[in-house]
C-alpha cells in the first residue's frame, strides 16, 4: 500500500528524483565519452531533473512505488565496440548510485548524532542512502531491459545478445511484472539491500578501528 504521508513527499520523493537524475546523467555521460553524442544532443548531460523525469513514470512511483525515468537514447552505431561499450554505459548508472549511497552512508554516520544538524537533513540523507542503494541493486538485476541484462549480456554470444537483451525486452518486462505482483521482487531485493548495508557498516568499523 502506497504511503501518502508528508514524509514521502518531503524526503523520499526528492531523493528518488535526485537519484534518477544522477543515474540517467551517468548513462549519457558514459555514452558521450565512448563516442556517442546522442545524449548530449538530447540535453541529457545535465542534472536538471526536468531533462530526465518521465511524468507517467513519476506518477507510477507515487502510486505504485515503482516507476521509471526517461531512458537515455544511445546509438550503438557510434560506439567502437557496441557490445562492450553498452555494458559500460549500462553499468555507469548503477555504479553512480552505489557511489552516492556510500557518500550518504558516510554523511549519515558523521551527522546523525550531531544535535546541531536539523532533523529534516538527517531524514533526507537517510532516504537518499536507501533510495540510491535500491535503485542500484534493482537495475543490476540481469533482466531486460534493466542495466544488469546488458552487463551480463556482454558475455553472451552475439545472436542471443541481440535477440534477447537488446531487441526483445518484453520477456524481461513480463518477468518483472510477475515478480512485482507476487511480491518476489521485494523478497529478492530486501536481503541484497540489507547485506550491502551490512557491508558498509563492516567496512566503516574496520576503518574506525584503524584510526582508534
Amino acid at each position: 500500500m502506497r504511503d501518502f504521508s508528508p514524509d514521502f513527499f518531503l524526503y523520499t520523493l526528492p531523493a528518488i528524483i535526485i537519484a534518477l537524475s544522477f543515474h540517467e546523467l551517468a548513462h549519457g555521460y558514459a555514452a558521450y565519452k565512448l563516442g556517442d553524442i546522442t545524449a548530449k544532443n538530447d540535453g541529457r548531460l545535465s542534472l536538471n531533473p526536468l531533462k530526465h523525469i518521465d511524468p507517467i513514470g513519476l506518477l507510477f512511483i507515487v502510486i505504485f512505488q515503482i516507476g521509471w525515468a526517461k531512458p537515455v537514447m544511445v546509438n550503438p552505431n557510434n560506439l567502437r565496440n557496441p557490445k562492450k561499450d553498452m555494458a559500460i554505459i549500462s553499468m555507469a548508472g548503477p555504479l553512480t548510485n552505489i557511489l552516492l549511497s556510500i557518500l550518504f552512508f558516510v554523511l549519515y554516520l558523521l551527522l546523525s548524532y550531531n544535535p546541531s544538524i536539523p532533523e529534516f537533513a538527517i531524514r533526507f540523507i537517510h532516504s537518499s542512502l536507501i533510495i540510491n542503494l535500491v535503485l542500484a541493486i534493482f537495475n543490476l538485476l540481469p533482466i531486460p531491459p534493466l542495466d544488469g541484462s546488458k552487463v551480463l549480456g556482454s558475455l553472451l554470444p552475439d545472436d542471443l545478445y541481440y535477440k534477447v537483451v537488446m531487441y526483445n525486452p518484453r520477456i524481461g518486462m513480463g518477468i518483472l511484472i510477475v515478480l512485482m505482483v507476487t511480491g518476489w521482487l521485494g523478497r529478492i531485493l530486501g536481503p541484497m539491500i540489507q547485506a550491502t548495508l551490512g557491508l558498509y557498516g563492516f567496512v566503516a568499523m574496520l576503518i574506525l578501528g584503524l584510526f582508534s
